[in-house]
């Protein structure tokens, strides 16, 4: 078995690949030099996994880039893909993610952008329609704009009712809908948001990631702009699982593809102060659902450390064992090939990492 892994940087997008070992690896790239590589998705649907990359260039702007050869050639079409209708008064600043619907719709792709709003391709991500009562969602005008921008960043269609989508935002909140997309509403009750007068709203939350339990389907997770959280119930309410990490503080929030109950985080200090908590490169692990974390460091650099892992800068990939992934800020790539316990540098000096994407092919 190969393992594919894509890096979208602030500079182009790099392809790694493993042949067997994923210890050993061959990056190539930059691809699309000179853009920012915010979104990377990987549709396993098919024979061949189909890529897709949200380029932004500052000269042509935003636009969405396909390829069915495993990154070896891209489709970029003339238009882009992803645009706002005239009406809206809206333009697409960049994708922010990819995501694949369920197996039952093998030719859905959803889009998550900034500004706000949610793109649904029937196409296998070659167009795009946007999905109009989100957009138009009594709520969107209060939406604000996190310390990135105002995007959706996370969307998590249902894997076995496709009638049922999760996205989340900065800033905004988690909102869910039950109808395929006719109508959404606000799932944040539980979660703080220390920096406005009401700390308990029905939204304005500034989710930074949710990601979705192997096992069952209704239990997410979320990383908070201060406050990690864990859902068992499909998103209606939710409970802080930050006991046990040495800060509530981070981005990233990372499922396991195949053991229910695990899950990565890479904590930061806090708000005003963007370092690896006691200036370590570790990754969290929990086993539990989050009742209990614990440090993955061994292969890490040990010296003091002060990049930070970005939302979209984690990743796994679909074997047995897992692979775990990060990429820094400053443009470090680490891989575990055994679900966290040790580490191995994939590539160093590249540019800012902004998504990290891997699949066994």
């Amino acid at each position: 078995m190969t393992t594919l892994l894509a890096i979208g940087t602030g500079k182009g997008l790099f392809v790694a690949t493993s042949a067997d070992d994923r210890r050993t690896w061959q990056v190539g790239g930059p691809q699309f030099p000179m853009t920012g590589v915010y979104a990377v998705g990987i549709d396993r649907r098919r024979a061949t996994p189909r890529l897709l990359a949200g380029v932004t260039s500052s000269h042509f702007g935003p636009s969405v880039a396909t390829s069915d050869d495993l990154g070896r050639s891209w489709h970029e079409p003339d238009a882009a893909p992803v645009a706002f209708p005239a009406d809206t008064g809206a333009t697409l600043a960049r994708v922010w993610q990819f995501a694949p619907g369920p197996a039952s719709e093998p030719d859905v792709v959803y889009a998550g952008s900034e500004p706000s709003a949610l793109f649904r391709s029937v196409d296998g991500g070659v167009s795009y329609e946007i999905v109009r009562a989100l957009w138009d969602h009594p709520h969107r005008e209060h939406w604000g704009a996190g310390f990135g921008g105002q995007a959706i960043h996370t969307v998590l269609p249902h894997p076995d009712d496709p009638a049922r989508v999760l996205v989340a935002m900065s800033t905004g909140g988690v909102y869910r809908t039950a109808d395929a997309g006719e109508s959404w509403a606000p799932s944040n009750t539980g979660i703080r948001a220390y920096f406005l007068p009401d700390e308990w709203p029905e939204f304005g939350q500034c989710v930074h990631k949710v990601a979705r339990d192997a096992a069952d389907p209704d239990r997410y997770y979320a990383q908070n702009h201060h406050g990690v959280y864990r859902s068992d119930d499909g998103g209606s309410s939710w409970s802080s699982i930050a006991d046990g990490l040495p800060s509530d503080f981070g981005f990233p929030v990372v499922a396991h593809p195949h053991r229910p109950g695990v899950i990565y985080n890479f904590p930061l200090v806090r708000d005003g102060e963007r370092f690896p908590v006691d200036r370590r490169c570790r990754v969290f692990r929990s086993a539990d659902a989050g009742k209990t974390w614990e440090p993955l460091s061994q292969g890490l650099p040990t010296e003091p450390y002060y990049p930070s892992v970005l939302r979209d800068a984690m990743a796994v990939d679909d074997a047995d064992p897992a692979g775990v992934y990060f990429g820094t800020r400053s443009g470090e790539v680490y891989a575990s090939r055994d679900e966290g316990e040790s580490w191995s540098l994939v590539a160093a000096h590249l540019p800012d990492v902004l998504c990290v994407r891997a699949v066994q092919i």
